[in-house]
């Protein structure tokens, strides 16, 4: 097949400028829709944002208060400025009129003042928190009142109406417990006992999910936009294009090698897919990939990002809360998976790029490795010090409080490097306001999500339903398994035992609820939820903690690429002006790595490296199995091996994939023993082909 031929829809991709690329990321990421602000309130958002910062940067080194104070603080300045940053209907304009003050409404500041103030209620009555949880006074209940309706709209306005109607629905599920259906039913609460659970103790808005964020994720949020400061994500994409262009349908490769790279350090895959995507995705349309299957590859490949150690969308930091387990342990878990999501894009854009003949760049269009490293290498230093403390056992935000000095040190030795001591130090000194500044910026929208999930989970455990959900889940999963088992029963073995296939079908619909949960809703908010209302459901078959977070956690992330709400695909389509929802159809196929591993994993948790009962030959069967299984489903999938299939090929081959990735020995051998032949047939083909 020729080299270098050009499928018929080729043509010319356009590259868009700096703004066009900003427009398509505030049109798919609500948390990025900031409004234009006149210069005094410019001034005081940046100031406030600069500070807590400052705060959680001084705390990250020298220990933190006593937690709800340092929580409320953390809430009540991102409320604060939520409401100057954010307007009620999208961006906006500048307000004018009687009903407007420093060109916003008077709504807005009166949401942001009520908003601070409640948040700073809490800590303020601390000392007596012990006499009024259970018999809050009329005050407590209506700041309490007031907190919760600032929150409701706070996240509506930065990331749109998914959540906020989540948690109204269990809200009013407390309130009106007694007229609930079924296993559903309780007694129901008043809104004084709801509010006094949600807001005066830690079961609620002041919970885990705020503290994790305000302890953990801020500070590493923080360390991202540093570290891109720095020039960190623009080395990673240079060295994946050095290494991977070359070979065929080079673009699509170095998408996935930068992906993984960028997105170690990035806890957003929209702004993963945007910033590797303007360079790659019109590569891949030049080199002669299809438009929607360049914006597929990169929205596979930047989601990834948030299943990849040592940042993972910043979820790594509340499993080590919920797990008690320590971070380390973490990470170790999540890297054969990750590397399994990235193997599966890549066999499939490297198959896709072999059926249609595609090239690689050639060596003028692609930077020198060795150079790349000898000018970038001093952005490195601040990961190696991030991964060499969290390895030695610190606690993380040590870790990140080293790393991010770092950041500052590099910052400032570049500066004075390229602009002489005065200047450079001036130049280093904006720079690093500037990305306080961002990093706390974009934070916010995570941090109100964060206090909105205290509400829903507060109501978990008011009213128990996380485990009337659980235990209706796995019931309806055991009646198919028992109608399962009796319809195979002529078979002259047995498929699965009973409690397999109820695993099994508990899986599946675990799978397709944190899906639909995660449509619209960010990684850390979707895993909160999960882990309150979908957890429990596989803790009742036995699953183990860690393989039941990581699961919910996957498939909460596979959300982004899942169409019809596919938000990480549909902004790659932007980029590639392909049809968003055959993007996002594509880019869901080329996830199916991330969809398999964790089915493999909860029935053989030794993938995960960590779990209880680990051993080598478990885990090499596993891994084994999933390597050759996601490479079958691949081919099957692109039609493509070492040369075209035939239909009877590729569906022997997805029964073959399914064998492989289950496992179990004997059904390795026998998905091995289906795709054998196949391959054997193509390999002589080709060899005649080319004698």
């Amino acid at each position: 097949m020729a080299e270098n031929k050009r499928p018929e829809h080729y043509d010319e991709p356009d590259l868009l400028s700096a703004d066009q690329l900003q427009e398509i990321e505030e049109k798919f990421d609500p948390e990025l829709r900031f409004r234009d602000l006149l210069r005094p309130v410019a001034i005081l958002a940046g100031a406030l944002l600069f500070l807590l910062s400052c705060y959680h940067f001084y705390t990250a080194g020298f220990g933190i208060p006593q937690a709800v104070v340092h929580r409320g603080l953390h809430l009540a300045v991102t409320l604060f400025v939520v409401f100057l940053s954010f307007s009620a209907f999208g961006r906006s304009e500048v307000a004018r009129g009687p009903l407007a003050f420093l060109g916003l409404p008077l709504g807005d500041w009166a949401l942001a003042f009520a908003g601070a103030i409640t948040a700073l209620y809490v800590p303020y009555i601390y000392d007596q928190l012990a006499f009024r949880v259970g018999n809050p006074m009329t005050i407590d209940i209506i700041m309490g009142t007031i907190l919760i309706v600032v929150l409701l709209e706070a996240v509506r306005r930065s990331m749109g109406w998914p959540l906020p109607v989540i948690a109204i629905l269990f809200m009013a599920y407390a309130y009106f417990g007694q007229y609930m259906p079924s296993i559903f039913v309780h007694p129901g609460a008043s809104w004084s006992n709801i509010v006094n659970h949600l807001y005066l103790t830690s079961q609620g808005i002041y919970g885990t999910a705020l503290g994790v964020i305000a302890t953990y994720v801020f500070h590493f949020v923080l360390f991202g936009v540093m570290a891109t400061r720095i020039g960190l994500g623009q080395l990673f994409i240079d060295v994946a294009s050095a290494l991977a262009g070359r070979y065929a349908g080079g673009p699509a490769k170095v998408s996935v090698l930068s992906s993984a790279l960028l997105g170690s350090i990035s806890g957003s895959s929209i702004a993963n897919t945007v910033t590797t995507g303007a360079l790659t995705i019109p590569a891949m349309i030049r080199v002669g990939y299809p438009r929607h299957f360049a914006a597929a590859v990169e929205a596979a490949s930047s989601t990834g990002g948030q299943i990849t150690p040592p940042v993972m969308g910043a979820v790594a930091f509340l499993m080590i809360e919920y797990l008690g387990v320590p971070l380390t342990t973490i990470l170790t878990a999540a890297l054969v998976p990750a590397f399994m999501h990235f193997f599966g894009v890549l066999v499939q854009v490297h198959l896709e790029a072999k059926r249609l003949g595609l090239r690689g760049l050639h060596p003028s269009e692609l930077p020198n490795a060795w150079r790349v490293f000898k000018a970038g290498w001093l952005s490195v230093l601040p990961l190696i010090i991030l991964v060499a403390v969290l390895v030695s056992g610190y606690t993380p935000f040590a870790a990140a409080f080293y790393s991010i000095t770092a950041c500052i040190v590099v910052l400032l030795i570049q500066e004075v490097i390229a602009r002489g001591i005065p200047e450079g130090i001036k130049a280093a000194a904006h720079g690093v306001y500037e990305g306080f500044v961002l990093g706390a910026k974009q934070s916010l929208s995570v941090t109100a999500a964060a206090a909105l999930v205290g509400v829903v989970i507060g109501v978990v455990t008011l009213t128990g339903v996380g485990f009337k959900i659980a235990y209706m889940v796995t019931g309806l999963a055991a009646g198919w398994a028992e109608s399962v088992h009796a319809a195979l029963a002529f078979l002259p073995f047995e498929v699965m035992t009973i409690p397999n296939w109820t695993l099994l079908f508990t899986l599946l619909l675990t799978a397709v609820v944190c899906v639909l949960m995660g449509c619209g809703i960010p990684t850390t908010a979707n895993y909160i939820i999960m882990v309150a209302v979908a957890a429990p459901i596989l803790g009742l078959l036995g699953v183990q903690d860690i393989v039941a977070h990581f699961f919910v956690f996957y498939y909460g992330v596979l959300a982004d690429v899942t169409p019809p709400v596919a938000l990480a695909a549909y902004a790659a389509a932007g980029i590639a002006n392909a049809n968003a929802f055959n993007a996002g159809n594509t880019a869901f196929r080329l996830s199916m790595g991330k969809a398999l591993v964790p089915f493999v994993f909860a029935f053989q948790p030794a993938l995960l490296l960590v779990t209880d009962g680990f051993t080598w030959s478990a885990f090499f069967l596993a891994a084994g199995g999933a390597v050759l299984g996601i490479w079958a489903l691949s081919a099957a999938i692109t039609g493509w091996l070492f040369g075209p299939l035939w239909r009877t090929e590729r569906a022997a081959l997805v029964i073959a994939a399914v064998l492989l990735v289950a496992p179990q020995l004997i059904a390795t051998l026998i998905g091995i023993a289906i795709m054998a032949p196949i391959a054997a047939r193509q390999l002589m083909g080709e060899r005649r082909s080319t004698a």
